[in-house]
């Protein structure tokens, strides 16, 4: 299902939705950042997506990363809650969400890195590199609070 991002667009469709997920930072040992290409939009992002009904959020982190990209990882930290309600998705079966999402910094504990049916191209990215990329404002947001120091949990008020 192709999915479609409005940001701060005034003729976006109104959003009917919000669903629970989450995204996951996380960087190898040499600092590079775990970065797919989404199968749905063709943008790059960090990986990540909706919680299932049963599962805990931490869980839900741990299963997104493994089925978008072929690594293990371990959620050890909250970067952010993202939920700008200018920023919404449609998607082509009709449903539009406004964007609700729980970042996470996640440790690498394992696994080989591969694409999936949501992932066109996985890869470690040096944070030098990211500018050439096509990323989503949303996504470059929790990317900058990823690198920085922050002593919170980024959230809008």
């Amino acid at each position: 299902m192709a999915r479609t991002d409005h940001y701060d667009d005034p003729n976006a469709p109104e959003a009917t939705r919000i669903v629970v997920a989450v995204t996951a930072f996380v960087q190898d040992q040499q600092g590079r950042l775990l970065m797919i290409r989404r199968t749905d939009n063709g943008l790059y992002s960090i990986p990540g997506g909706a919680q299932d009904v049963g599962e805990t959020i931490g869980r839900t982190v741990v299963r997104e990363v493994k089925e978008e990209t072929g690594v293990d990882v371990e959620p050890v930290d909250v970067i952010g809650v993202y939920s700008d309600p200018a920023h919404v998705v449609s998607y082509t079966d009709g449903e539009v969400r406004q964007e609700f999402s729980i970042c996470f910094r996640a440790t690498l504990v394992g696994g080989e890195l591969r694409t999936s049916g949501e992932s066109s191209e996985v890869c470690w990215i040096g944070r030098d590199e990211l500018a050439a990329l096509d990323i989503h404002p949303s996504i470059r947001l929790r990317i900058e609070h990823g690198f920085g120091a922050r002593d919170r949990p980024y959230f809008a008020t």
